[in-house]
């Protein structure tokens, strides 16, 4: 007889993030992070899924423009590799039929004059600030926090930051 379980494979939905730098960047290094309107007290940089037949890079486009009213960025860098996380469990359920997500991040700057507004379609964001980056953590989701710190210690080691 076999006792074994099935190991169930998990599925991850396929995502953008975007580190983004204020138009001040390089001179001063200050980052966008946003509080969410479905979470309480649930600050992050912006992403979103990537639709079918779409690049990562239409995809961080797209999303800005969706999550805080412009898409007016320059990318300085991509991480090499996709990273994934698994949803806590309060969030799993919405994002049903996936079980975390795998992301693709990009560091962007934001262009001189870009507005952001968080007066979208269908509004992500409450509320955003810009911090440096020994405050970030302060403010990042509990979850998010091991992946944030790779990903900025990355680029912060290739001396971006």
């Amino acid at each position: 007889m076999n006792d074994r379980k099935e190991k169930k494979t998990k599925k991850y939905r396929p995502n953008v993030a975007a580190i983004i730098l204020s138009s001040k960047y390089p001179e001063k290094v200050e980052f966008f992070i946003a509080s969410r309107s479905d979470v309480k007290d649930a600050w992050q940089f912006p992403q979103g899924g990537i639709d079918e037949g779409e690049s990562p890079r239409e995809a961080l486009f797209r999303e800005l423009k969706e999550e805080i009213g412009t898409d007016e960025v320059e990318i300085v860098a991509e991480f090499p590799e996709w990273v994934s996380y698994d949803f806590p469990e309060m969030i799993a359920k919405k994002m049903y039929p996936f079980d975390g997500q795998r992301q693709k991040y990009f560091l962007v700057r934001l262009k001189p004059g870009a507005k952001i507004n968080l007066e979208t379609e269908v509004p992500e964001f409450v509320q955003y600030t810009f911090v440096p980056y020994g405050k970030i953590f302060d403010y990042i989701t509990y979850f998010k926090r091991p992946i944030y710190k790779k990903v900025l210690e990355y680029f912060r080691k290739k001396g971006y930051l």
